[in-house]
């Protein structure tokens, strides 16, 4: 009886890890790889390498996303000056992404935000996956080959 509570309490704690949309908007601030973007459940895109990422800010339910290009000595350079304002609302148990920029407004839902992972739905129910961005050097990596 012990092993079946035990597995009940593992399966509702990965069950709910992940969705709780005050835990995934703690999560979204950071630097995101674009990892495929899922357009139906048999079409996929993947992206092995992508020479973008998303940098993603948000400080009391406000901020914004930036592409970025990534240095070889783990810096960056912005893509463009364009930036997207944000606006986090949690609306009926789920985080939704407000987004606006001088041309266009949209909103994304949050499925999954986590420290290495986020999944993001639009409106065209296309699902966007992203990983956390890793350099592709680290500053032991490069203080090594000097």
């Amino acid at each position: 009886m012990k092993k079946v509570l035990i597995l009940i309490s593992i399966f509702a704690f990965v069950a709910c890890s992940g969705n709780d949309p005050k835990e995934q908007l703690k999560h979204l601030d950071g630097y995101w790889q674009i990892e495929k973007v899922e357009i139906q459940k048999d079409s996929v895109i993947e992206y092995s390498l992508s020479q973008y990422i998303d940098y993603i800010e948000i400080k009391d339910s406000t901020g914004f996303r930036k592409k970025l290009k990534p240095k070889i000595d783990g810096g960056f350079i912005k893509a463009s000056n364009d930036s997207e304002n944000i606006t986090a609302r949690i609306e009926n148990d789920r985080l939704i992404l407000y987004y606006s920029t001088p041309f266009d407004e949209w909103q994304e839902e949050v499925l999954k935000a986590s420290e290495e992972e986020l999944v993001i739905m639009n409106k065209d129910n296309k699902k966007y996956y992203y990983q956390r961005y890793q350099p592709l050097l680290s500053q032991d990596e490069e203080e090594t080959q000097e």
